[in-house]
């Protein structure tokens, strides 16, 4: 796809007005606490159901309703699902996830950034994968895709325990151009679906326009 003069690919981003109205609550340097919260959630669980529909092992099959029957998606083949959080803030999004389908397996791993130095390199501290992941689609989880560096140390960390590129979906809520260019160069089979794609990375490698960190908004630790 392409947005903002680039080209993208693999990329999807969801074109609900549900998600832009939402999108422009928790962008909104003025929603805060409880507020802050409730519009994240909600994003998030619209996320998850975007996500979960273009998974491959969705299944379709009829019901009854009372008035007749009807065919269509009603069930993920949770044995070969594996949604893995960059914690902290991708943990919001992995419970909207587990939320709409709760024997679904969990990985997580902790990846923060120096922000000693200039290029805030990612340092893995901590990784906790189920032992059948090989054998799964999985769902990386993260809200924000700024420089990419811990979303593509991440991927690193699933490639060495055995998953294919091509298995991995990315969701988040807001990719910068450049986080996508550098996934694109590393791991261009990986399917990234995102809420909004921004204009560019500042001087602190911040998402232009953004919403700030979003993990510290919704914990209230700024």
């Amino acid at each position: 796809m392409e947005t903002n003069g680039h080209s993208f690919k693999n990329v999807t981003v969801i074109q609900s007005r549900s998600v832009q109205y939402l999108l422009m609550k928790v962008r909104n340097k003025n929603t805060k606490g409880r507020d802050y919260v409730i519009y994240a959630d909600r994003l998030m669980r619209i996320l998850a159901e975007e996500a979960i529909c273009r998974l491959p092992h969705v299944l379709d099959a009829e019901i009854e309703t009372p008035c007749g029957t009807v065919t269509g998606p009603i069930d993920v083949e949770k044995d070969k699902l594996c949604v893995v959080s960059i914690v902290r803030s991708g943990d919001i999004l992995q419970e909207a996830v587990r939320q709409l389908e709760p024997g679904v397996a969990i990985g997580k791993i902790l990846i923060q950034r120096d922000e000693k130095h200039k290029d805030k390199i990612p340092i893995l501290y901590y990784k906790k994968l189920p032992k059948n992941i090989s054998e799964c689609t999985v769902m990386l989880v993260d809200p924000m895709l700024a420089t990419a560096g811990s979303a593509t140390m991440a991927i690193r960390v699933l490639v060495e325990n055995g998953v294919e590129p091509k298995n991995i979906m990315f969701l988040n809520l807001i990719c910068a151009p450049e986080g996508l260019n550098t996934l694109n160069e590393h791991f261009p089979e990986i399917k990234i679906i995102t809420g909004a794609i921004d204009t560019k990375l500042d001087q602190n490698c911040f998402i232009v326009p953004g919403l700030g960190d979003y993990g510290d908004r919704y914990y209230q630790t700024e």
